[in-house]
């Protein structure tokens, strides 16, 4: 058996106004009591579900802002997951980074312990953007990092972009575009900004304060991206992902091939033996759990035959290959027509998807709107 991990680093130097991940205020007390925590729930999963030979292909540190610990914290609980688990010699390992928040010296400790991968928070290359988002870093700052993190030894770096925010225009979209391709990033993700509720920004654009993208602009966006990144050698291989050949991330493949993953940390998700599960959030409920030898749920659903179908058809067609539908038979023992016969036929009808070279996938008219699609599913 093979599992990714995905390690949620809870902290941040400031969190930014468009953010709804769990995260909070770097503070020394604070991240040594999560990281005897992350020890313990480690060793907890260990007992609990008999893993300690499991084989693992991906590792994937996230957060909040992994970089605002210090590089020998990362470097030790990479030490501790290598100590637990049979991480193969050829496995994919990130973490992300925000600019300003690394130097040369850590990128090589980040190197030198193992990481083989850096996803670079980067968002805009315009300043006026970047202060929207309440950012801490300035495109320079952005250039610097990736420069130092080759010069540390990666040689697989993605950028994250967003788009969609208030008072962008197409033509700055196009220059960010045009300025990261200079970069030649191994990988670049683009990401339509979500109004999550609660947050600063989506405050600020139900005040009137600032207004929100129109859904022209947000597609005329998405489109772009997809056509530009493409013309320079890019793969658009998922919705908001786009990569030079063999850097497809194969963490988030597992995700949408609907794989095994365990999550570790306040916040984290995990699915495992046809089941998914959150933590709770708030860094001293979940250590005192811990400590009583309980695992730190803030829920948990078993999911039925059909929920796992469900999720393998919405998920797979995120990529725009799309579901491999033999696959599909072999895992459930039944073709997708006889589960979703009629779902497939309306949206057929409706030119949102078809099927290709033995893969059903979204087709140009149902990319941009790839939700309403999956809720078909649903």
């Amino acid at each position: 058996m093979s599992l990714g991990l995905y390690i949620h680093v809870p902290f941040c130097m400031r969190k930014c106004l468009y953010c709804d991940f769990t995260s909070y205020p770097i503070n020394q007390a604070q991240v040594a009591n999560y990281l005897r925590g992350l020890e313990m729930e480690i060793e907890l999963y260990l007992e609990v579900l008999g893993l300690e030979n499991t084989s693992i292909e991906s590792i994937f540190v996230g957060g909040g802002t992994p970089t605002s610990l210090m590089s020998e914290q990362l470097a030790r609980i990479l030490e501790r997951l290598d100590r637990s688990f049979s991480i193969t010699k050829d496995a994919e390992i990130t973490t992300e980074a925000n600019p300003g928040t690394v130097n040369l010296s850590e990128l090589k400790e980040l190197r030198a312990a193992g990481f083989n991968r850096l996803s670079l928070g980067v968002q805009s290359t315009h300043q006026e953007l970047l202060s929207l988002m309440g950012r801490i870093h300035d495109f320079g700052q952005a250039r610097e990092a990736l420069d130092q993190a080759r010069q540390a030894g990666f040689t697989n770096i993605n950028l994250d972009l967003i788009f969609g925010l208030p008072q962008q225009t197409l033509g700055q979209w196009q220059q960010t575009l045009a300025d990261i391709i200079m970069l030649k990033p191994e990988h670049i993700s683009c990401y339509g900004l979500q109004l999550e509720e609660g947050t600063p920004l989506t405050c600020s654009i139900e005040q009137g304060k600032l207004p929100a993208c129109s859904e022209e602009d947000d597609l005329a966006m998405f489109q772009s991206a997809s056509a530009i990144l493409r013309a320079e050698g890019y793969e658009h291989y998922e919705i908001s992902n786009f990569a030079r050949a063999g850097y497809q991330c194969r963490h988030n493949l597992l995700y949408w091939h609907n794989g095994e993953y365990l999550g570790f940390g306040p916040g984290a998700h995990s699915h495992h033996n046809q089941a998914r599960w959150g933590n709770v959030e708030n860094i001293d409920n979940y250590v005192s759990l811990l400590q009583s030898g309980q695992q730190p749920l803030a829920e948990k659903t078993t999911l039925t035959m059909k929920e796992q179908m469900e999720e393998t058809v919405f998920l797979g067609l995120r990529m725009l290959k799309g579901l491999n539908r033999i696959d599909f038979q072999n895992r459930f023992g039944v073709a997708i027509d006889q589960i979703f016969a009629r779902e497939i036929a309306r949206l057929v009808r409706l030119g949102l998807v078809k099927t290709e070279d033995g893969y059903l996938k979204l087709t140009e008219k149902g990319l941009p709107i790839a939700n309403q699609v999956f809720l078909e599913f649903v």
